[in-house]
Parts: structure tokens; C-alpha cells; sequence
């Protein structure tokens, strides 16, 4: 039952002369993405991209954090990097607000409400394979971030109680007062819904694991 990051690809507009998932594609512009490291969603999901959509990007993989990257960012290092949109909103203000950083793709299911222009990854699966790699390996990995988790054997009708409480709180007027004077982005997904993205990780079909292990080494 979490509340889902949202993991978004951002470029510099001037660096990478890049402004929309459409026009990079088309001009096969080799953009750098800073990255932490392999098993983090900055280098995991754009290899995944890389190797299912033909995403034209190099991962400049090894800095602390995305603090550092940004960093990076702003010397030209690096020109963007995979991030959840909740961390560039809240971390990454000036760049949003100058106009440099252009919010290119969500690698999401669905989109969030702040980004409906914004393609989807999937979108440009044009294979069967491509569409099973990305809903297993990148689809998961933003909702599985901050998940609240109970106990195997835990009884369905707790189970449920629990689910609904916690969708109920997400609603709460108050809490969403409070949320937006903390500058929180509530984006929640219900268990079911975090239930099913699992599953599609295990679903992954056998025949793809040893491309999965490939392009996560």
C-alpha cells in the first residue's frame, strides 16, 4: 500500500539541445544520464531502455547520490539523469523553473496528473519482448519504492481493512492540507494495485531471465 514514486527522465534542453522524448529519438542524440549505480533506478531503468526502446543514452554511473548528480548536471558533466519526478519537484526547483530541464518520458504505468503530456515508455515498445521487459523490470520498480508491507498469513479481512484505511487517508482533506504545506506529492497506489506489479516481475517469462540478467548486469 505505497505511495509511488514516479520515475521520470529529465535533460538539459541546452546541453543536450534535447526538449521532447519525439525529438530525441529522431536524432539519436547520445545523451549522458548521471547514475548511482547498477541496482538503483537512475542506471537500471534507462539500461532497460536502452536495450528494449533504443533509447540513445550513456550512463555516467558512480556519483554518491543525485545530489551529486545534479551537480554534475549544472557543469555540464552529465545532461540529465532518471529520477523520480517527486525528487526533481523537490530537489531539483531552479532547473524546472529556469526552463532547462525538460521532463522528457515517464517510465511509469500510468501517468502522473502533473505530467499528462509527457509520453509513456511503453509507448515506444515496438516487440512483445520489449513490452514484457519494460512492464517487468522498470513498471515495478516505482511502485515497489515505499511500500508498506505485512506479514505472509496476515488474515484477508485485516488485509482489507488496512487497504481501505490507507486509501482512505490519502483522501483525507486534512491530510492533504497538511501534505501540500509540506510541498508532499501524494500519488498513492492501493495494494492491489502494488499486488499485481509484483507479479509481473515473477510472471516475467522464463525464456526472458537470462536477457533480464544481461542487460541488468
Amino acid at each position: 500500500m505505497p505511495t509511488q514514486d514516479n520515475y521520470v527522465i529529465g535533460v538539459s534542453k541546452k546541453n543536450a539541445g534535447i526538449s521532447t522524448m519525439d525529438q530525441w529519438m529522431k536524432s539519436k542524440t547520445v545523451v549522458k544520464l548521471g547514475g548511482v549505480g547498477a541496482g538503483s533506478a537512475t542506471d537500471d531503468i534507462p539500461k532497460v531502455l536502452m536495450a528494449t526502446i533504443g533509447l540513445p543514452a550513456q550512463i555516467v554511473s558512480g556519483y554518491k547520490g543525485t545530489a551529486d548528480v545534479r551537480l554534475a548536471y549544472n557543469s555540464g558533466e552529465v545532461q540529465g539523469v532518471c529520477n523520480a519526478w517527486q525528487s526533481f519537484s523537490a530537489t531539483w526547483p531552479n532547473e524546472l523553473k529556469s526552463g532547462d530541464l525538460a521532463i522528457v518520458l515517464q517510465t511509469t504505468a500510468k501517468s502522473h496528473p502533473e505530467l499528462s503530456k509527457v509520453p509513456l515508455a511503453i509507448s515506444y515498445a515496438k516487440t512483445d519482448e520489449a513490452k514484457n521487459l519494460i512492464r517487468s523490470l522498470v513498471h515495478s520498480v516505482g511502485p515497489a519504492a515505499r511500500p508498506y508491507l505485512l506479514p505472509p498469513g496476515t488474515p484477508k479481512d485485516r488485509l482489507t481493512t488496512l487497504r481501505k484505511a490507507f486509501m482512505d487517508t490519502m483522501k483525507d482533506p486534512e491530510f492533504l492540507a497538511d501534505a501540500k504545506k509540506a510541498k508532499l506529492d501524494i500519488t498513492p497506489l492501493d495494494g492491489a494495485e502494488l499486488e499485481s506489479n509484483v507479479k509481473e516481475v515473477f510472471n516475467l517469462d522464463p525464456k526472458l531471465i537470462p536477457r533480464a540478467k544481461e542487460i541488468l548486469k
